[in-house]
């Protein structure tokens, strides 16, 4: 399934849901259903920086793409790192440089997060764009 695909798959997803502690609640089970992360990689060096929250972000690559686990210490930030790592992970680095994420977007996600969420949000793309640049760029190699 491509990005675009799976954004698609998540806007149709909420789309289901008319209240925003709804989508609150299935963001927390997003979260819940996350396969975690294995604990060697919960470190510093996999810290997102800019969260609020503690959050560890892990690739690895397999067969020239990247597949991405995560893990938070916050229920929401857990099921939004969730949200991100499924619409991202299985992608070739050049598909995950070149996307363009509109999901946060079409389903009101920006609008009815703190600012700090917000921000964590963005930070935890930065990551995996940097991730995916680095692995695009280690192709070339």
């Amino acid at each position: 399934m491509t990005i675009k695909e799976k954004q698609d798959e998540l806007i149709d997803t909420f789309s289901l849901f008319d209240e925003w502690t709804d989508k609150y609640e299935h963001i927390i089970q997003m979260g819940k259903d996350l396969p975690l992360i294995d604990a060697r990689y919960k470190t510093d060096d996999r810290l997102i920086r800019g969260c609020q929250s503690r959050v560890w972000l892990h690739a690895d690559w397999k067969d020239g793409k990247l597949y991405f686990t995560a893990d938070s210490d916050a229920v929401i930030t857990k099921g939004l790192v969730s949200m991100v790592v499924d619409v991202l992970s299985g992608q070739t680095p050049a598909a995950i440089a070149a996307a363009d994420i509109y999901f946060i977007d079409a389903i009101g996600l920006r609008n009815h997060l703190s600012l700090t969420r917000s921000n964590g949000l963005l930070s935890m793309l930065k990551q995996i764009k940097a991730y995916a640049l680095a692995y695009q760029a280690k192709e070339k190699q």
